[in-house]
């Protein structure tokens, strides 16, 4: 029964839903197939430190934190499609560039386009699901529908960069400049289609109050909104901790020497993806009762053990690495997509776009993780690195038990500036 009425809110998905599933799958993939091996380049090219590593990574994302939230505003304003475009085109620039880069000043200035057009894509995408599926559980199952795809584009990425013999191969990021070309051409139509069905009345108002927000409000009301200031910063901390298998973990296997260093990560990134795949509909219909705090803290519980377990794993126990993983990768998958659901649910329908560029401040957690990762790593080692970690789950915890006690703003009252 309750395939069946999956299936049938499948089939409620807009063509262009099924587009953006498409475009997430083939573009995280060809991503995937390079970016994580950034850091082993920047390491054996020139010789740079893993607090300097850390730097240049933590610095492209901070700078992506703030622009991501100016576009999820913008988008609200001037249109979701522009803005994809926009992130889109940059995109395409960007890992062209890094392709041919030489120099370590060129790296640090395409690190940071790719971070800003990553920022720029995410929120509008995200506001966009809400856009063309009206339907709250339809658009929880979309929301989880790409996210599922992505993964699975993670899954194979890692892998058929290793098979093609891509994996740290500086030329391999054209790949990805030329896969987001590609998708901006299909995205084009997919828009175009999309222009021409009619829209109710609904959706007019709602089209009528995203025209005429501005930023002073918007921000005005996201600063009146206790509940998701306090949200923002568990969920920074969620991704600092999260981030550590992305940048500190490769880094420390990186400079530990352990054996099969690129089979071991890319076998890292594909199982990770893997599991979320087979796992991430069930663990869906298996939780599909609880509340979602509920949801959160089971994840954050094994976010804490896989962070434990990295901390005690013999460096070349490979299979101890993997285990690690597929038990952070558990926690992923109740964790991440849960999280785009209940901004989902705090937003206002005319402030979407707003809120999902809030909820890239979470990204500060990614920003900062390479350089106090690499400084704990440069300075103290991997164990206290992971069991700092493991201990920051318990803060997050906390945190989300006390969102209920926070203040929002009566959306009701709010009067739009022209």
């Amino acid at each position: 029964m309750q395939s069946d009425v999956s299936l049938k809110r499948l089939k409620q998905f807009p063509p262009l839903m099924w587009i953006l599933l498409f475009g997430a799958f083939i573009t995280r993939g060809s991503f995937y197939m390079v970016w994580p091996f950034l850091s082993i380049i920047l390491y054996q090219r020139f010789g740079i430190s893993a607090t300097e590593v850390g730097m240049i990574l933590s610095f492209a994302a901070l700078v992506s934190v703030f622009i991501g939230f100016l576009g999820g505003t913008l988008s609200d304003k001037i249109g979701r499609h522009q803005l994809m475009y926009t992130s889109g085109v940059l995109y395409v620039f960007s890992f062209a560039y890094l392709a041919q880069a030489t120099a370590l000043v060129e790296y640090i200035i395409v690190i940071t386009l790719c971070s800003i057009a990553k920022a720029l894509w995410e929120p509008p995408t995200s506001a966009l699901i809400g856009d063309i599926v009206p339907e709250p559980q339809t658009r929880e199952l979309a929301m989880q529908m790409r996210y599922f795809v992505v993964n699975a584009g993670a899954a194979i990425g890692p892998m058929a960069g290793v098979w093609f013999g891509l994996t740290g191969e500086q030329s391999s990021f054209s790949i990805t400049s030329v896969t987001f070309a590609l998708f901006i051409g299909v995205l084009y139509f997919g828009f175009k289609a999309h222009g021409k069905i009619t829209l109710g009345k609904e959706n007019k108002l709602l089209e009528l109050k995203q025209t005429d927000s501005s930023f002073k409000t918007t921000v005005s009301i996201l600063k009146q909104d206790k509940l998701l200031q306090c949200l923002i910063v568990a969920n920074i901390l969620c991704m600092f901790i999260y981030a550590q298998m992305d940048s500190s973990l490769i880094q420390y296997l990186t400079r530990a020497e352990v054996p099969d260093l690129i089979l071991l990560i890319s076998s890292m990134i594909g199982a990770n993806s893997l599991l979320i795949i087979c796992s991430q509909f069930v663990l869906l219909k298996m939780m599909a009762s609880m509340a979602l705090e509920s949801r959160i803290q089971i994840g954050l519980l094994l976010l804490a053990a896989s962070q434990l377990w990295f901390a005690v794993n013999p460096l070349d126990f490979f299979w101890g690495w993997i285990g690690a993983v597929l038990v952070m990768s558990l926690a992923e998958a109740i964790l991440f997509p849960t999280m785009n659901v209940h901004i989902d649910r705090l937003a206002p329908a005319h402030l979407r776009g707003a809120y999902f560029g809030a909820a890239s401040f979470y990204s500060l957690g990614f920003a900062i993780a390479p350089l106090l990762g690499g400084f704990v790593l440069d300075h103290f080692g991997g164990f206290w690195l992971f069991m700092t970690a493991s201990l920051l789950c318990f803060v997050v915890i906390y945190l989300y038990r006390i969102l209920p006690t926070f203040k929002r703003p009566n959306f009701d009252d709010v009067v739009i500036e022209k």
